[in-house]
């Protein structure tokens, strides 16, 4: 069954839920963590280990082991950017492997067939999958066992809700498009959340599926002559959702990340969002920009976060991915440092202190830029 709302009555509901938007609570002063200033070199005894997946060159997926210092190409890969996916428990990674799916340990060992003709597979639970097929059909199945399915109504959907039975879903409106929050089961409970506009649309659930996050226009910016983004987010169940932030009290219109749907990066605990905040400088959100800075929203203080340490021009179509360590202390991403000619650096956050680390150097800029997949743990 497909969704089938008429724009007009999406446009009231869209008018409806905006109405009954908790109103952001009393701004929290903004916290600046700059660090000790510029990036350091990695210490012998770096913690948090464990086993970063990137590309130091176009042949497929490369290990950097921290607790070795060393990195080398994984057999039997190529490149797979954001469709490889981290379990729950940060030991696992999904796959593709042609037209089916595997999964391997982090080191590459131990692989394993878990679905067949799928375009994507999510962890859904510790031991259920999400599959995606190729018709943009999906189903649960459990982990360790192909031969059972229960089969999910995603017609129109972009995301399903992790451990439930909530979709993101975009249908038309008008001349464009709206995003919806809808029952799978039912079809029948939807809450209209925010225009699916370029840009400004970039979403993502929290791991355990409490919580819908996404960016949508804000207040308007006459000196900027556009509404800049803010982080709205939304709980299934709730009849509305509430603005998280207020980044145009202290910015004025930004853009939050870029144009890829899934750039907000949930903390592992689910307490926490990493993005990027882009200043914008006039209406044209493509080139009428400024710089880049990685900021941390606490989901449940609203405390807002920013990390003046590294700052990029480089964020058009998308700024770098920013991927969280298995205990949620810092942040890995690959950065160009203007002037130093070695190319993107594989770079660790401190989010406690806002110290930069190198971790290694020649990250390759495949997929639009350069990408960090995934932060998780030796086999063990």
């Amino acid at each position: 069954m497909s969704i089938s709302i008429s724009g007009r009555r999406v446009w009231l509901l869209l008018l409806f839920a905006l109405l009954l938007v908790s109103p952001v609570i009393a701004q929290v002063p903004l916290t600046q963590l700059c660090g000790q200033g510029g990036i350091q070199a990695r210490a012998f005894d770096f913690q948090p280990g464990g086993i970063i997946w990137t590309m130091f060159d176009s042949s497929g997926v490369w290990v950097y082991d921290i607790g070795s210092n060393r990195r080398y190409p994984l057999p039997e890969t190529r490149p797979c950017g954001s469709n490889c996916r981290l379990s729950p428990d940060a030991r696992w990674m999904t796959y593709p492997d042609g037209g089916d799916f595997i999964q391997m340990r982090l080191d590459g060992t131990q692989r394993t067939p878990i679905a067949q003709n799928a375009s994507d597979v999510e962890w859904w639970s510790a031991d259920t999958l999400l599959v995606w097929t190729t018709e943009h059909a999906a189903y649960l199945q459990p982990r360790n066992d192909g031969t059972q399915r229960e089969d999910l109504d995603v017609a129109g959907v972009a995301s399903v809700q992790p451990g439930g039975r909530w979709g993101l879903a975009v249908v038309p409106a008008g001349d464009g498009f709206m995003r919806v929050l809808v029952d799978l089961e039912t079809r029948t409970r939807q809450i209209a959340l925010a225009p699916d506009t370029p840009y400004f649309n970039a979403s993502a659930w929290s791991p355990n599926g409490a919580w819908l996050a996404y960016s949508a226009p804000g207040l308007f910016d006459a000196n900027a002559g556009i509404a800049g983004a803010e982080l709205f987010g939304i709980q299934p169940g709730d009849s509305a959702p509430r603005q998280l932030t207020d980044l145009n009290s202290l910015y004025g219109a930004v853009r939050v990340s870029g144009q890829a749907l899934g750039r907000l990066s949930w903390s592992p605990d689910g307490t926490r969002i990493a993005f990027w905040v882009i200043e914008l400088l006039g209406a044209d959100v493509l080139t009428n920009t400024g710089s880049a800075m990685i900021h941390i929203l606490d989901i449940n203080s609203r405390a807002l976060t920013a990390y003046c340490g590294f700052s990029t021009n480089e964020h058009t179509p998308n700024p770098p991915r920013l991927i969280w360590s298995p205990d949620a202390s810092f942040l890995a991403f690959a950065g160009n440092v203007p002037g130093d000619e070695r190319g993107y650096l594989l770079l660790a956050l401190n989010t406690t202190t806002g110290d930069l680390t190198e971790l290694s150097e020649g990250v390759f800029p495949l997929f639009g830029g350069p990408e960090v997949i995934a932060w998780g743990l030796a086999p063990g």
